[in-house]
């Protein structure tokens, strides 16, 4: 019961904060330490998709890009997964899958924990991890004869 009732106040926070979005200028939900992501960081290059990365950049933007950025860049809320920390040897696939599904603590960043991602669904966290994959790979973060598994 009590677990219930949590889930269902993260998903109110969580659809209130995607109302609010950050174009506004307020400040997040109190969850997040509003910090900004490294400076320096080039533009993202995103390259020709496949159709698999395309659909999980639709799901992406609805769903993830609020915090981590237009193509992964990251934000004040959120750090860009287009970086080397997030390359496959370090956080691999199914650590991008278990934060979606489960939250993670934050470890890396000050950003504060990022809260599970009810809204996306288990079908669709391959096409987003396919997505951020190829943009790490146009970026040079990933080799460019790597393979890409959720892909």
């Amino acid at each position: 019961m009590l677990r219930a009732w949590m889930f269902g106040v993260l998903a109110v926070a969580l659809l209130a904060l995607a109302l609010v979005g950050c174009s506004d200028g307020e400040p997040p939900a109190p969850s997040y330490q509003a910090t900004q992501p490294p400076s320096g960081s080039p533009a993202v290059v995103v390259p020709d998709l496949s159709a698999n990365a395309r659909a999980g950049e639709q799901v992406f933007n609805a769903n993830c890009a609020l915090c981590h950025g237009p193509n992964a860049s990251g934000t004040g809320l959120g750090p860009p997964l287009v970086h080397k920390i997030y390359e496959p040897g370090h956080h691999q696939d199914f650590t991008i899958q278990s934060a979606v599904r489960n939250g993670v603590p934050a470890h890396h960043w000050q950003f504060g924990n990022m809260p599970p991602v009810p809204a996306v669904s288990d079908e669709d966290v391959p096409n987003i991890i396919c997505y951020i994959r190829e943009l790490q790979r146009a970026n040079g973060i990933i080799a460019p004869d790597a393979d890409i598994a959720a892909c």
